[in-house]
């Protein structure tokens, strides 16, 4: 570190900083952004928009809450019970301690279980290891509780709207077109429950979320290496996914671990801007240089993917994280991307000028698509066709709704096909937690002190945002382990809402 800091680059860059300060330039963006930042404050429509609804104020103290609340709890309740009974023979067990402090623990043992899950290559990967990893984390979060009395499943932090929507996924089995096939992705969806159930609740302090943002940086690092080193050794164009005569030129797509090019950018998506968040509130300056390589990294290997949606969505992410971690660097952030613009290599500009081309094949398809899927709902508006993308594929071929030469695989539209495997009630309470858990973010980092979990915070809500705009034009859900990644991204909001607050109480006692 030394060494860095007595380097030519280190001493030019503190230079240009230096000038970059007394400069006119400085002082335009500065004011810029103080005028953004008053039009913010004084807004009467954002103020609407990040209030929170009275359904969202009332859950926490609601009767169903602290019913639900108390059953979840029971288990651990119960298991301190035990322990409180037989105290001394279990502190005269080492396995017992050993038990009790990994399960006080279980954040530690969440970011490497992650690490594990999210970096295995798709060819060894088997959907059941999400289930029984976040059931250990259970399991051992319970050991914990069994000696901390505190720590019991948090379910009211989780909200109402996110537990009407796995309601909504129970229900989506039920009323299914096609039962049968609608059970397996129960599975998937009961994994991504317990994800976002073990990360709210076993995130207690600043440390903990730092923690299992960084095992999300860890993934970005393993498949963006990958990534990279598929490009190096050459990629096959594959017409299945470009269209070869719009898009002529442009290099085969890197899938890295994911088997997909679109669902290893959506991964990218989700997690790089919790990798952006270390890089601005790590206190070492190794640790920063490592998340800023990392973030490097993961960047270049989304551009790599030539996942067009993807990158309209990430602009939308990095937008939205400036806006909420700080908003007077809006104008300097708008004129970075222009500025960007002529570096872009020739092959991604082109591939950003297909979004709209109705000639390209890619974009064209999705109108059948939608077509289908819009009609699926005419016929079946409240049950929908079933829980996963079998269920409906079959609903949608045993009535003849889809006329193209390739097969459906789902809608390409994150909404449709929430609405057509969830019903109405799935799509309503869906969006509703999308946008509860954006604005109660959005609220939150808005009145609380400069900390690292305001900061994570505010990179979570910008991925979500990201996702919503994603999904405009494609399915996230597609790949089960994508599923857990993104209610994963959704528990770290709200566990950094959680820690939020606790600081803010903190400071006012």
């Amino acid at each position: 570190m030394t060494l860095l800091r007595e380097s030519y680059l280190y001493h030019l860059w503190m230079t240009l900083l230096s000038v970059y300060e007394d400069s006119s330039v400085h002082r335009l963006l500065a004011a810029a952004g103080r005028w953004c930042n008053q039009q913010i404050d004084q807004s009467q429509v954002l103020r609407v928009l990040c209030r929170e609804g009275a359904v969202a104020r009332a859950w926490p103290d609601s009767g169903l809450c602290r019913l639900l609340t108390g059953l979840i709890a029971l288990p651990g309740t119960l298991l301190h019970r035990l322990y409180t009974a037989f105290r001394k023979t279990f502190e005269d067990s080492f396995f017992a301690r050993l038990a009790f402090s990994m399960g006080e623990e279980t954040a530690i043992a969440q970011f490497w279980m992650i690490c594990l899950l999210w970096s295995i290559p798709f060819s060894r990967w088997n959907n059941a290891y999400s289930l029984l990893g976040f059931s250990l984390l259970l399991v051992l979060f319970h050991a914990g509780a069994m000696r901390q009395k505190t720590m019991r499943l948090d379910l009211s932090s989780i909200g109402f709207y996110p537990l009407v929507f796995f309601g909504a996924i129970f229900l989506g089995v039920l009323l299914s077109y096609a039962p049968g096939l609608s059970f397996r992705f129960l599975l998937y969806h009961i994994s991504a429950a317990l994800c976002l159930l073990v990360t709210v609740s076993a995130v207690r302090t600043e440390a903990d979320l730092k923690r299992l943002a960084a095992g999300g940086g860890v993934c970005v690092a393993v498949s963006g290496i990958y990534g990279i080193m598929q490009r190096i050794q050459g990629v096959e164009v594959s017409a299945s996914t470009v269209d070869l005569k719009v898009n002529a030129g442009m290099p085969g797509r890197v899938v890295s671990i994911f088997d997909n090019a679109n669902t290893f950018a959506e991964v990218l998506l989700l997690l790089m801007p919790l990798v952006l968040a270390l890089v601005l509130c790590s206190k070492r300056t190794t640790g920063k240089l490592l998340a800023a390589v990392i973030f490097l990294i993961g960047g270049a290997a989304l551009g790599m993917t030539y996942s067009r949606a993807t990158w309209v969505g990430f602009a939308c992410a990095m937008a939205v994280f400036v806006f909420l971690w700080k908003p007077r660097l809006i104008p300097a952030f708008i004129l970075l991307c222009f500025a960007a613009i002529p570096f872009l290599p020739a092959t991604i500009w082109n591939r950003i000028l297909t979004i709209f081309n109705p000639a390209d094949s890619s974009t064209a398809s999705r109108i059948p698509l939608y077509q289908a899927a819009l009609e699926a709902i005419r016929q079946r508006p409240i049950s929908g066709a079933g829980l996963g993308t079998a269920a409906p594929q079959a609903f949608i071929a045993d009535w003849n709704l889809y006329h193209a030469d390739f097969p459906y695989v789902h809608s390409h539209n994150f909404y449709l096909e929430v609405w057509i495997e969830a019903g109405l009630l799935g799509v309503v309470s869906f969006v509703a937690s999308m946008l509860w858990n954006i604005k109660r973010a959005a609220h939150t980092v808005r009145h609380c002190g400069n900390s690292a979990a305001r900061t994570i915070t505010c990179a979570a809500a910008a991925a979500l945002c990201g996702t919503m705009v994603c999904g405009l034009a494609d399915y996230l859900w597609n790949y089960p382990r994508v599923l857990c990644i993104f209610w994963f991204t959704f528990a770290i909001a709200l566990a950094g809402v959680k820690i939020c607050l606790s600081e803010n109480t903190d400071k006012k006692d």
